[in-house]
């Protein structure tokens, strides 16, 4: 009898996972919606667009894009937290909405880690640090010591509070004990209009966004944020190789299901990414448009997010920035 309880144990949990089980042979039982929390025409739609076909192969049911613009994602990211459970609608989301929003506003409708399951993390994306051609450095240490010498007299532009391109300067500035004047626009564009035409003398925004003015030579670019050089900026140096030491600092983008999505289903949409994201095609692409393949699965994505949120809300604290 002794003997017997064990196996009968065993068989009850057996039987208990059977749902789940099924439930993920059975997923997706109808198209798989993936909701975009920005206006369509953008970056992160782009990157949703680009997977979405091949992912729909991977799963049998067509992939839609949707789109619920609104308060720098929040929007978008409320609608998923409330969504069902069963990973058929999904949250395309980055840096800004998962781990910088957190920080930034002061009445948020989600967590990160209580109200979403993680899937995949699909893509990183560096930063350029790029000057006006008329400031006197032509690279990271001598801008340094052209912001200490002038403290308070060079500006930076950003597309706006509380973003990646305001964060990643004042990280840069802690680095360096510099004084750099924050100047925020309602978008890039603006910024960088100014930008060449002198008005802020630097700027820290996407690689492919900085590339395009960088070769048409309107822009000087310093350095890149992330570990390794970026193809499409292979002359620049990273931070790290101009003497800023662990500054790896890059953007991601990475899909989110709502909490309590099985895991069974969570681990069939992880594989289904990891097999999209190495498709040759899909990677070649991908980095035409500036982001770097980078592939988490879900548990994995679930730590890099744990990490990462800490490290921007420190620098959210010291830019001083608090929305409503």
């Amino acid at each position: 009898m002794n003997r017997r309880a064990p196996l009968r144990a065993l068989a009850t949990l057996a039987l208990g996972a059977l749902p789940w089980v099924a439930m993920a042979q059975a997923f997706p039982t109808k198209p798989v919606k993936i909701i975009v929390g920005f206006p369509a025409g953008g970056p992160l739609d782009a990157h949703a667009r680009l997977l979405a076909d091949e992912l729909g192969k991977r799963l049998g049911q067509p992939v839609v894009i949707d789109y619920k613009a609104g308060a720098g994602g929040t929007v978008g990211a409320e609608f998923v937290a409330k969504s069902e459970a069963d990973g058929h609608t999904l949250l395309m989301a980055n840096t800004g909405t998962m781990v910088i929003n957190p920080a930034v506003y002061t009445k948020l409708s989600y967590q990160t880690l209580k109200d979403f399951a993680p899937v995949a993390r699909t893509a990183q994306q560096p930063l350029a640090l790029v000057v006006n051609p008329s400031v006197p450095a032509n690279s990271v240490a001598e801008l340094v010591k052209l912001a200490k010498s002038k403290p308070g007299q060079l500006n930076y532009g950003s597309a706006g509070n509380g973003g990646i391109s305001h964060l990643v300067p004042e990280m840069f500035k802690q680095a360096t004990g510099t004084f750099i004047v924050h100047i925020p626009y309602r978008g890039s564009a603006p910024a960088f209009t100014d930008l060449m035409a002198g008005q802020v003398q630097l700027m820290a925004e996407s690689v492919p966004q900085a590339a395009q003015y960088v070769k048409a030579g309107k822009l000087r670019a310093l350095a890149v944020t992330s570990r390794e050089r970026s193809a499409a900026l292979p002359d620049t140096p990273t931070l790290i190789e101009s003497g800023l030491k662990g500054f790896d600092v890059v953007g991601f983008y990475g899909v989110l299901a709502p909490a309590g999505t099985p895991r069974p289903v969570l681990e069939k949409l992880s594989g289904a990414f990891k097999a999209v994201l190495e498709t040759p095609d899909i990677r070649t692409r991908m980095v035409s448009q500036g982001a770097d393949p980078a592939f988490l699965d879900h548990e994995a994505f679930r730590g890099f997010l744990a990490a990462e949120m800490p490290r921007w809300a420190a620098a959210v604290k010291a830019s001083g920035t608090k929305l409503d």
